[in-house]
């Protein structure tokens, strides 16, 4: 549903010529590359795609998208100015759809890792109203891991 309640449109409006598939990629710029690889990929199960040392870039995929982490002392991330802290991020969050989502044992599995996800609530995303948890990675970024649809 739009923000008017109907239907996205599922062709190209004839004067814009394209339509929005989802999101492709977000880019982080990260203090410490390593311990991000290891939130992303060992705990919540993307996977290393690849790695472009020479500019400072590792993409790790989660499902139909990348993650791209790029170092602030690299040379992409030089370019984003003073590096991500307490009070200034360079993103409020991003969400990553999961399937299957069974709350308590996805909490359950989190705090494992010492990650507090706060307790499972209904939020609105791209496939309406559905459960999901916030949780934040090594570096203070905010997730949310979103259920799918129908699921209350």
């Amino acid at each position: 549903m739009n923000a008017a309640g109907a239907a996205p449109s599922a062709t190209p409006s004839p004067r814009r010529g394209f339509e929005l598939l989802g999101i492709d990629h977000i880019v982080l710029r990260v203090r410490d590359v390593l311990a991000m690889q290891r939130f992303y990929i060992d705990v919540l199960g993307a996977t290393l795609d690849r790695v472009q040392a020479q500019i400072g870039l590792v993409q790790v995929r989660a499902g139909r998208s990348l993650i791209d982490l790029v170092p602030v002392d690299s040379v992409i991330g030089r370019e984003g100015g003073a590096a991500p802290g307490a009070q200034g991020h360079n993103v409020d969050h991003f969400c990553l759809r999961v399937e299957p989502f069974d709350g308590p044992a996805l909490v359950a599995y989190l705090q494992t890792h010492g990650i507090d996800a706060g307790s499972p609530a209904r939020r609105y995303g791209a496939d309406g109203t559905t459960l999901s948890v916030y949780l934040r990675d090594p570096e203070g970024n905010r997730v949310e891991l979103k259920g799918p649809p129908g699921q209350t």
